[in-house]
């Protein structure tokens, strides 16, 4: 990779101590931002440039990071085969545990170049995605790191280990796990990581969690499982084990710096005091939660007890700025305070996502001299002040409406001036749908 200058930029850090720098240059060099520097420090004079883009009317930011996402839900899109569900059971059992069954290696890699596209057309650059194919495990989670390769985007990916299907397949959901996150390990990709899934507690039978737990001794991983998102996670729990689900994910050995417990919406104050001791990740996705009627998350509780809470879509869209702003009224709503939640909502985005990843990758989610180049340009032209202070209100009040223009991941240019140029999006979306159309008949 060559050298990039990006001039004329608003340049909006994040970070620590983030700061709106007005006028700036950023000198991208392979994969890592060179130099940060008012207009035209950026570069020694004389020096070659590989490729110079004008940001005049735009702001540079690191970019958005999801948490918590399902690729293969890309291809849920539309159908309307399932049987209406009156509660999160039966939604699982209606629609996402027929359609993870069905799918094969080819549909799990065109929906993930799917959600690539449209990450890409967002600004979003970094996704950490849970994966489950119960009629195709083998091999699964190379296809979509195959795609998000092709995409040129960060992901960690991991498979949902789950009984619910039987023993034999949940013994592939282990070894697809371990061998895949071995082999990435192995490979030192930077653009892809690996952890250990699990579906939930409920559907995960004691001997398939000590194995789980036993099988990354000595590994640097840490798991990825939906976490009380429902109370049927905590009543089913509670009927085989005698124990709420952190207790037991605690006493399995699963919490941890480098596990994600996604959700979280219905846990007691003893179980927020293991995620915190254990410095366990949680990411809240209010949209999927509000979809699926389980509750809201209290992650103002959350962040009060210690716990580092980051931001996930679970699939209901790749767009990080969408679900801020879904984020922000659902607490001002469930707690009838409308000073509630933005605060939270906003530092689960733009500063614990970061946090997060960088627990996988280092130098994200910050425009410093050092770090990742993974950057975009987002179009904005302010009609009001703009500074360091109330970044944070133009974020939710203004840039939530903005156009992403370019997306740059690694240093290498995904999209500038709003075009894709690596991915055909006709193409990859017309064989999507090619797939999709089988796969419901087949639903």
């Amino acid at each position: 990779m060559g050298s990039v200058l990006i001039k004329n930029a608003t340049v909006v850090t994040l970070g620590e101590d983030s700061r709106v720098l007005e006028n700036h240059d950023v000198l991208i060099e392979g994969n890592l931002i060179k130099k940060v520097a008012s207009n035209g420090k950026a570069v020694i004079s004389g020096s070659k440039v590989d490729k110079t883009i004008d940001a005049d009317g735009m702001l540079l930011m690191p970019g958005f990071i999801n948490a918590h996402m399902h690729f293969y839900s890309s291809f849920a899109r539309g159908l309307g085969k399932a049987l209406p569900s009156k509660n999160f059971h039966e939604v699982l059992k209606n629609l996402w545990w027929r359609l993870d069954k069905k799918l094969t290696h080819e549909d799990s890699r065109s929906s993930a170049l799917v959600a690539c596209v449209e990450a890409i057309k967002r600004g979003t650059t970094t996704l950490i995605d849970h994966h489950a194919s119960p009629g195709a495990v083998r091999g699964s989670l190379l296809k979509v790191a195959d795609a998000v390769r092709e995409a040129g985007l960060r992901g960690s990916l991991c498979y949902e280990l789950s009984d619910r299907d039987g023993d034999e397949i949940a013994k592939e959901g282990m070894e697809e796990n371990i061998s895949f996150i071995k082999s990435i390990n192995e490979k030192k990709d930077d653009l892809i990581r690996g952890l250990f899934g699990l579906h939930a507690s409920f559907t995960v039978k004691e001997e398939s969690l000590k194995e789980a737990v036993k099988s990354i001794q000595g590994i640097d991983t840490g798991f990825h499982i939906h976490c009380a998102e429902d109370e049927i996670d905590q009543e089913l729990t509670r009927k085989k084990t005698g124990m709420r689900v952190v207790e037991r994910l605690h006493h399995a050995g699963v919490l941890g710096s480098k596990t994600i417990c996604a959700h979280c919406v219905h846990v007691n104050g003893k179980e927020l005091d293991l995620l915190a001791e254990s410095n366990t990740i949680v990411v809240h996705n209010p949209q999927s939660n509000m979809n699926n009627a389980v509750g809201v998350a209290d992650i103002k509780r959350m962040m009060d007890n210690g716990i580092l809470v980051g931001l996930g879509t679970d699939a209901m869209t790749v767009n990080m700025l969408e679900e801020l702003r879904s984020g922000v009224w659902i607490q001002k709503l469930s707690q009838k305070d409308p000073g509630a939640g933005f605060m939270e909502c906003t530092k689960a985005l733009v500063k614990n996502n970061a946090t997060i990843a960088n627990r996988y990758w280092d130098g994200l989610g910050e425009i410093k001299e050092g770090n990742k180049a993974d950057i975009i340009l987002m179009e904005y032209h302010s009609p009001t002040p703009l500074n360091s202070e109330n970044f944070l209100g133009h974020l939710v009040f203004g840039l939530c409406q903005g156009i992403v223009d370019t997306t740059i991941v690694n240093g290498k240019i995904l999209m500038e001036k709003r075009k894709l140029l690596y991915l055909d999006e006709s193409r990859i979306m017309a064989k999507a749908r090619e797939l999709s159309e089988r796969l419901w008949e087949r639903f």
